[in-house]
């Protein structure tokens, strides 16, 4: 298969992946902005994935967005995982930290070539990755966050409209990577 048509069709569903999700969290009402809500954690977690998947290797990961780690039994309600924001991120920080993981994004896959493509993503858990992840290449760990970010903003659009009557639009694609 032609590598560019490759890139060039990873990126453009991608990119649109990556703005419905920047849509959706744009979508939401300040007032329901708060820490004991479940579309704050849905989007800090969501951001902070897609960002992370993107780390090669993910051993040199810094968050722009930093997180701590508790033990299961503290998760709030709404939270869906042991990785919780340090403080409150506001709409716009998390935006910003969307926009960044775009941006990439757009480099990684515009830098993926065969070795790249085909190089183990992690081979040893660390803090964050588990065993699902273990051994996948760099592409598979493309398409995986692909699709755990087209979960959860699927989950965050379908709250936004229960909760407002209003849900974002699809977007059906990007700018060309070579652009």
């Amino acid at each position: 298969m032609n590598s560019h048509l490759l890139k060039e069709s990873l990126w453009n569903q991608f990119g649109a992946g990556i703005d419905m999700f920047a849509n959706t969290v744009k979508a939401w009402p300040e007032s329901n902005w708060h820490p004991d809500s479940k579309p704050y954690y849905l989007t800090y977690h969501t951001a902070l994935f897609l960002d992370y998947y993107l780390t090669v290797p993910p051993t040199t990961y810094k968050p722009q967005l930093p997180y701590r780690m508790v033990p299961w039994e503290e998760i709030p309600p709404a939270g869906i995982d042991d990785l919780l924001p340090e403080r409150l991120y506001t709409k716009d920080e998390l935006l910003g930290f969307i926009e960044s993981a775009r941006s990439k994004c757009k480099n990684l896959i515009g830098s993926l070539d065969d070795k790249l493509a085909g190089a183990v993503w992690i081979e040893t858990p660390d803090d964050i990755a588990g065993a699902v992840t273990l051994n996948y290449t760099v592409l598979e760990i493309l398409l995986y966050n692909l699709r755990h970010l087209q979960h959860h903003t699927g989950q965050l659009n379908l709250l936004l409209g229960e909760q407002t009557g209003f849900a974002t639009d699809w977007v059906a694609g990007v700018e060309q990577l070579s652009a």
